[in-house]
């Protein structure tokens, strides 16, 4: 997180200072986290389930529930996707032989052969982080009556729940057409 200076802002004003040294702990606690990826997502965990309980004992705020289940879907389509679409890449593939631009001999081995890592639209470590800061934002606006906008749970919950549904059915179709798998479990790991 760079650290921008408004042009009128004096590097000597003690609030400054404050707030720079407030911003480089706050990113060099971020930074340290990194390698911590079950601890990270366990405080995920708790955040969330803190804020559900919230939202389940006063019993309101839920257009704020409903945002924030829409944008962590969201970040998890995103994380699922792969950063360089293979539907793009084959549609292109397949004008450029229309178009008679293909003119490349195949050699024994095709490109479709080689081996190509899966590299996420949204890496791991931004989900976490958007997702954590999203919580943390709903968590605080429920505290405030402004925000507790008189809705019908149920059918925003069936709502979230269909979009989800089909969401999803969408997205593992585009994995098995395409044959890509975004996790990495039973690969062999090496430590140092």
């Amino acid at each position: 997180m760079p650290l921008d200076l408004p042009f009128d802002v004096p590097t000597d004003n003690p609030v400054y200072q404050n707030y720079k040294k407030i911003l480089i702990t706050y990113q060099n606690f971020v930074d340290e986290s990194v390698p911590h990826t079950s601890y990270r997502w366990l405080g995920f965990g708790v955040l969330l389930f803190l804020f559900m309980t919230r939202i389940f004992i006063v019993q309101g705020w839920y257009i704020i529930c409903y945002a924030l289940g829409i944008y962590l879907l969201n970040l998890f389509l995103a994380f699922l996707t792969p950063k360089f679409d293979p539907s793009l890449e084959q549609e292109m593939k397949n004008e450029s032989i229309e178009e008679g631009m293909d003119q490349e001999p195949q050699s024994s081995g095709s490109k479709d052969d080689e081996f190509r890592p899966f590299i996420r639209r949204l890496p791991e470590f931004k989900f976490w982080y958007n997702a954590t800061r999203a919580t943390i934002l709903s968590l605080f606006l429920t505290f405030f009556s402004i925000f507790d906008i008189p809705v019908f749970w149920p059918i925003l919950l069936m709502y979230f729940i269909v979009l989800f549904a089909l969401t999803m059915r969408k997205q593992l179709q585009h994995m098995a057409k395409y044959k890509y798998l975004p996790f990495d479990f039973g690969k062999t790991r090496y430590r140092k």
